[in-house]
């Protein structure tokens, strides 16, 4: 792929939004756009977003949840239906979620996709803290 992809998998301002070396906010161009907007999409409430209610994948709300084989079953299909809906760009080829061994109150998460224009195949590692 030649550039930085802006023409394939769009641009949109970096998240979380910092401020580029020109002093104006930092835009995400290509691959990094669609790790932003993963996240983006997976750590927003459904609710959060006034024009768009429905939004979101709500991980947060696993905040005080058992850190066990059926939350991270819950989490997971809550990853897979949210990315379905809300990128476009990606198909996910596979959800994981696990405990960390050294941290019993985070669930690791790894997210396998492919880009849809592509077909190249990538993958976004996301740490979710809850409690158990």
């Amino acid at each position: 792929m030649t550039g930085d992809g802006a023409a394939l998998f769009g641009r949109g301002t970096s998240f979380p939004v910092r401020i580029g070396t020109d002093g104006r906010v930092a835009w995400s161009t290509g691959d990094a756009n669609i790790r932003e907007s993963i996240r983006t999409i997976l750590l927003t409430d459904p609710g959060e977003r006034i024009m768009l209610p429905d939004f979101g994948g709500g991980l947060r709300t696993f905040l005080f949840e058992p850190n066990t084989p059926a939350t991270h079953a819950l989490m997971e299909d809550r990853i897979m239906r949210a990315l379905r809906r809300w990128e476009p760009r990606i198909t996910v080829t596979g959800v994981s979620v696990l405990e960390d061994a050294d941290e019993p109150e985070q669930a690791n998460v790894t997210i396998a996709y492919e880009l849809v224009a592509t077909a190249r195949t990538d993958q976004l590692d996301l740490a979710v803290r809850l409690t158990g």
